[in-house]
Parts: structure tokens; C-alpha cells; sequence
């Protein structure tokens, strides 16, 4: 008799932390600091500049540039060392170099004045950017602090929270709602852990009672033949829900971030799918083949075995009658880790490649024979490359078959 076998514990919180890309060119990155920056640096630059117009315009006004003198020379002698005055000249000759030198001073004297100012403007504007981006990011760093806290929640656990102090403004309702948010996920989560670990016990300990009761029925020489037959179909039914238990609780799980990564490659994970599917092969005379190179990714080694077992399982089970073949290759590719899974097969529509994902969901009746799973296996296998940040592609392969991709981080 088989041992009933124990509720598993509540699996430990996730550790690991995905590892954030950083932007190429941050500077160009047009963050909210950014723009609030520029947009009060902005604006107190177009205000410089109306200021500065307005000045140039009120002191030109004032100092009449073009106009005649407001005296006149009538006799006399009169030096200048700025201007260059005639010395024997008639009093109208004269007037007329003392006004072009007063313009050509006024005209100097608006130039300095507008150089002056553009040069205070500009550095009145590099000040002026520069105060608008401290102040910035001095307002937004609440904000600063609600993202880090949703990114550690998001790669570790559901315990933190914000916890932000300060004026009852937007931003700390905001931090408090996202407080909130983060008590009913971590209740959801936990209540998730806690169902996923008594439906384990609840559904695996009757099922196991049963085989096992068969099994002893079986083993019994004196039973007559019509029993051993009823046992065996039994048996084969009970077996068929447990891999169905099993399908189910995996899918649960796998839909949750890893809890521990380690380096797992990808060929060696393909080739134990391969000798596990290889005597099924061989009866359904279907050559496995493919180049398999290393490819190390970071995550569950069972898992990604998972997903390599569904993939060549289903290959080879729903695969042309005679003269098949299912390919397994496995490459570092643009920096990601690949998988690549074909199979000759009957062709299957574009349209309906999507429904080969949703759980329980067959393509055609053809594909619901009970020796060809329980629809699981490529539910179970997105579920599982979604958990390592990665995601899983069919493609209708030409002249019949598919050709199943997953992409994997390195």
C-alpha cells in the first residue's frame, strides 16, 4: 500500500530580482524630470526674452536714436577725444558730425546693453535649468520611491510597502493606494499558495488510493479475466486523472515568478526530454533529430524540462503515420537563449494556432485520443516561459506540422 503522502509546504517567497535594462542614452530619455525641467527652464526663458525686448525697446525710445541734437553750435571752439570733429568747418557742417557721433554712442551704448543682457540671460537660464531640474526631482521623488517599491515587489515579494510620509497631497494618496493594492494582492497571493497546496493533498491522496487498490487487484493470479481487464481500464482512467492533477497544479505554480534561478542549458534540458520520449518515438516510428548547441539560461531546470518534455511529446504524438520526423535544436541567438521544436504532422490552420495554448483546447477530434494527454501541454509550457521572462511561438510549419520557438533570457 502506498503511503499517503503529506500536504506540501507553502512555497518560500521569491527571491530573485529580474534584472532591469538600462536605457542606451538616459539623458535622451524623456522622463517626467525631464520635461518638467524643461518646461520651467522654458518658460522663464521666453519671459527673459519679452523682458529683454521690452527694455531694449523702452531704452531706445528714450535715447532717440536718429533724431537731431536738442542744442546747436553757434560759435566757439569745441574738442572732443571720442568723436572726430572738423576743426574749420561752418556751424552747420560741424552740428552735423557732433549729431552722427552722439548717434553712433547711443547706437554702441543700445549694443552694450544688449549684449550685457543676453550674456545675464544666459546664464540667468543655465541657473534657471538648473534650479527647475532640482526642484524636479525634489517634487517627483515620492514618485521615484512608488516605482522602486513596485519593482522590488514585482521581482520579490509582496511584504513592502511605500509607507510614504509627508503633505496629504496627490502624491501620497497615490502611495496609499498603492499600499492598499499591494495588501489585497499579498492576501490573493497567499490564499492562491494556501489552495494550491491543500487541492495538492485533497486530489493526489484519493487518486493514489486508488492505484494503489487496483494494483493490488491486479496482482491477484486467481481474478478471472474480465476483472483484469476492468482493472486495467480503470487503471489507465486513474492514471489519466493524475496526470491531469498534475497539469493542473504545475499550471498554478507556473504562472508565479521562479523562486530560485540557476544556470540550466538548454541542450541538456532537450536531450532528457529526448530520451524520455525516445521509446514512444521508436513505436510510433518517428526519427528524432537536430543540432543542439550549449545555451545557459538562469532558471528551473524541472520547469524548463517541462516545457522541453511537452514539446517533443507533442511532436511526436500528433505526427504522420509513417516516415515522421521531429527536430529539437537549441542556439544562442541576439543574445537570447532558443529552443526550436519541429515536427512533420497535418497541417494546421494560422488562425487557430492561438487555441493550441488555451487550456483543454484541441485543434481537431483526430487530436483527443486518451493516449495524447489531457490538453495541458502547451498551457503549461507558455505558463512556464512567461515565469522565466520569456515566451513561446508556433508557426505552421510548410507542407504540415508546426515549428514551436521559445525564448528564453540569458
Amino acid at each position: 500500500m502506498a503511503t499517503t503522502p503529506e500536504p506540501p509546504a507553502a512555497p518560500p517567497k521569491p527571491t530573485w530580482e529580474p534584472k532591469q535594462p538600462d536605457p542606451p542614452y538616459p539623458w535622451l530619455r524623456p522622463t517626467i524630470r525631464i520635461r518638467l525641467t524643461l518646461l520651467y527652464g522654458g518658460m522663464f526663458l521666453i519671459a527673459g526674452i519679452v523682458l529683454l525686448s521690452i527694455i531694449y525697446m523702452l531704452a531706445a525710445q528714450a535715447l532717440h536714436v536718429g533724431s537731431e541734437l536738442p542744442f546747436e553750435i553757434v560759435s566757439g571752439k569745441v574738442t572732443s577725444e571720442i568723436c572726430s570733429l572738423p576743426a574749420n568747418a561752418s556751424p552747420d557742417a560741424f552740428n552735423a558730425a557732433m549729431n552722427a557721433c552722439v548717434n553712433d554712442q547711443r547706437k554702441a551704448a543700445l549694443d552694450t546693453l544688449l549684449n550685457r543682457s543676453l550674456l545675464a540671460l544666459l546664464g540667468l537660464s543655465v541657473i534657471a535649468f538648473a534650479f527647475g531640474y532640482a526642484m524636479a526631482g525634489r517634487v517627483l521623488s515620492p514618485l521615484g520611491r512608488i516605482t522602486r517599491t513596485a519593482r522590488r515587489v514585482a521581482g520579490t515579494d509582496l511584504t513592502r510597502r511605500i509607507e510614504l510620509d509627508g503633505p496629504d497631497d496627490e502624491l501620497k494618496e497615490l502611495a496609499d493606494t498603492f499600499d492598499d493594492m499591494l495588501d489585497r494582492l499579498e492576501r490573493a497571493f497567499t490564499a492562491q499558495q494556501r489552495f494550491v497546496g491543500n487541492a495538492s493533498h485533497e486530489l493526489r491522496t484519493p487518486l493514489a488510493i486508488n492505484r494503489t487498490l487496483l494494483e493490488v487487484h491486479l496482482s491477484d493470479p486467481g481474478a478471472p479475466p474480465e476483472l483484469h481487464q476492468l482493472g486495467k481500464t480503470l487503471l489507465a482512467t486513474n492514471e489519466r486523472s493524475e496526470q491531469l492533477v498534475e497539469g493542473l497544479l504545475l499550471l498554478a505554480r507556473s504562472d508565479n515568478q521562479i523562486v530560485e534561478r540557476k544556470p540550466v542549458d538548454l541542450a541538456e534540458v532537450a536531450e532528457r526530454a529526448i530520451d524520455q520520449t525516445r521509446a514512444e518515438a521508436l513505436a510510433r516510428r518517428v526519427e528524432v533529430r537536430g543540432d543542439r548547441e550549449t545555451a545557459t539560461v538562469q532558471g528551473n531546470g524541472v520547469l524548463l524540462e517541462r516545457i522541453a518534455l511537452n514539446l517533443v511529446q507533442n511532436a511526436v504524438r500528433y505526427n504522420v503515420p509513417e516516415d515522421g520526423w521531429v527536430e529539437v535544436a537549441t542556439e544562442v541567438r541576439d543574445g537570447q537563449a532558443l529552443l526550436v521544436v519541429s515536427n512533420t504532422g497535418p497541417v494546421v490552420p494560422a488562425y487557430e494556432i492561438d487555441n493550441l495554448f488555451e487550456p483543454f483546447r484541441r485543434l481537431r477530434t483526430e487530436r483527443t485520443g486518451s493516449d495524447k494527454g489531457v490538453g495541458l501541454g502547451l498551457s503549461i509550457a507558455r505558463s512556464v516561459a512567461r515565469a522565466h521572462g520569456g515566451r513561446i511561438i508556433a508557426e505552421p510549419r510548410e507542407g504540415g506540422g508546426l515549428v514551436m520557438r521559445v525564448t528564453l533570457p540569458l
